[in-house]
């Protein structure tokens, strides 16, 4: 019998490439997204099912899981991909701006695992992948609602992992950075701020900081899908699975090796050419 996963998020990006490299893999897919009726190229695979789910709307979960095992018998494998960034300084984001952030990131991945576990218990299996960010291990400027929620996310998943592993299911986390869908070019529509003149020259400097990064190598949707097929199934109980360009490594690995302060330096360092310029 085919493995089942249910994918959130799965209307672009690597949520969408992950439900047509699943399904090439011979797996059903749940391909669930806030706005099915505008799907118009995953609906032609008898492996997909597309169905609505909203992060923010717990009663779509529930309804997608159903709708999911009345369709397939099962589910093996949610992939908790839906996901944005919020760009800006923290001072000119809104209260509601910073609950969105944490509603879709954070809340709205463990309603839909809260959701999910009562199926993985009666079945006494199941695997949660939580899909992060490089935004989960280090910092940039002007992402910091991103980052929070990221870094709440990478902590959930961790501790989590631990709980659900006495009851044989498994939580894995993957790290994308550097990839085409990464907060580089995401959710644009989310900069739109309130105006604080204070900060322009130093926003100015961030922006072109990240304009260096756009001239990097970056890896596609279709290549992130692989990783997290590959974590899904190859029969390992690691938890962390990174993928990126070699600045996005680098990054990493000067997080995890240089000292606090140093590292902090560094990203300082990054802008500030551009601050003077």
């Amino acid at each position: 019998m085919s493995k089942t996963v249910l994918i959130t998020g799965a209307s672009s990006g690597i949520g969408k490439a992950s439900a047509q490299y699943f399904a090439a893999k011979g797996w059903n897919v749940i391909a669930s997204m806030r706005t099915p009726e505008k799907e118009t190229e995953l609906v032609d695979n008898n492996h997909i099912f597309v169905t609505r789910l909203d992060v923010q709307h717990p009663e779509t979960i529930e309804l997608a899981i159903q709708q999911g095992i009345t369709r397939f018998g099962k589910i093996d494998v949610v992939v908790n991909n839906a996901g944005y960034g919020q760009y800006g300084v923290f001072e000119a984001v809104t209260p509601e701006q910073v609950q969105e952030q944490f509603d879709v990131n954070v809340f709205g991945v463990m309603n839909t695992i809260r959701a999910i576990l009562p199926h993985f218990r009666e079945r006494k299996q199941g695997m949660i992948i939580n899909i992060s960010s490089g935004a989960g291990r280090f910092t940039l400027p002007l992402i910091s609602l991103y980052n929070a929620s990221k870094f709440a996310l990478e902590g959930f998943s961790e501790a989590l992992s631990f709980e659900l592993a006495a009851l044989n299911i498994g939580v894995k986390i993957v790290e994308p950075g550097g990839t085409t869908t990464n907060f580089i070019k995401v959710s644009e529509e989310k900069i739109s701020l309130k105006p604080l003149p204070e900060y322009d020259r130093f926003i100015n400097a961030a922006y072109q900081m990240f304009g260096k990064l756009k001239d990097m190598r970056l890896a596609t949707a279709e290549e992130v899908a692989e990783v997290i097929y590959n974590a899904t199934t190859d029969g390992t109980d690691t938890l962390r699975y990174l993928f990126g360009n070699d600045d996005f490594k680098k990054r990493v690995n000067n997080r995890l090796t240089m000292s606090d302060q140093d590292y902090v330096n560094s990203v300082k360092e990054s802008y500030l050419p551009f601050m003077s310029a």
